[in-house]
C-alpha cells in the first residue's frame, strides 16, 4: 500500500479483514486458555516466561515488557500464577532487586497443552494473513 495515495475501498476492506482475523485468533486463544482452566492473562504470562529469548531466566521486568504491562501489574499476575503452582519466583542472587521467573512442571504441562492447539491455529491464521497482506501490497 503506497502511503502517498488515498486509501481505496479495497484497502479498507483488507484492513478490516486483518483486524477481524486478529480478533478471531485472540478469541480462539482466550477460549482455549479458559477451557484449559487458565485466565488468558496467565496463559500469556506462561508463554512469555517459557518463550523468553535469553540464556538466563526472565526477570519480572522482562516479562512486563513482553506483555506490555507495568512491572507492578506483571508482579501481581506472577503472584497469582505462583499461588496456583504454575510459576516460581525468586530474587536474583546477583541483584536482589530483580525477581526471576520460571515455570513449574505444572505450568510447563499446561503451556505445552495450549501451545499445541495454538500452533495448529497459527497455521490456519498464517494462510489467512498471507492472503490479506498480499491485498495490502
Amino acid at each position: 500500500m503506497n502511503a502517498s495515495r488515498p486509501l481505496s475501498d479495497r484497502d479498507y476492506r483488507s484492513l478490516a479483514r486483518f483486524r477481524h482475523a486478529l480478533r478471531r485468533f485472540q478469541h480462539f486463544s482466550e477460549t482455549a486458555a479458559r477451557a484449559a482452566g487458565l485466565p488468558p492473562a496467565q496463559h500469556q504470562l506462561l508463554l512469555a516466561v517459557r518463550g523468553h529469548d535469553g540464556d538466563e531466566p526472565p526477570s519480572l521486568t522482562d516479562v512486563a515488557e513482553a506483555l506490555q504491562l507495568k512491572v507492578h501489574s506483571a508482579g501481581e499476575l506472577a503472584g497469582r500464577a505462583a499461588a496456583r503452582g504454575l510459576l516460581e519466583r525468586w530474587s536474583d542472587p546477583d541483584d536482589a532487586r530483580r525477581t526471576l521467573l520460571a515455570l513449574t512442571e505444572t505450568g510447563e504441562a499446561k503451556l505445552a497443552e495450549l501451545s499445541l492447539q495454538h500452533r495448529d491455529e497459527l497455521r490456519r491464521f498464517r494462510r489467512e494473513m498471507n492472503d490479506v497482506l498480499r491485498e495490502l501490497d
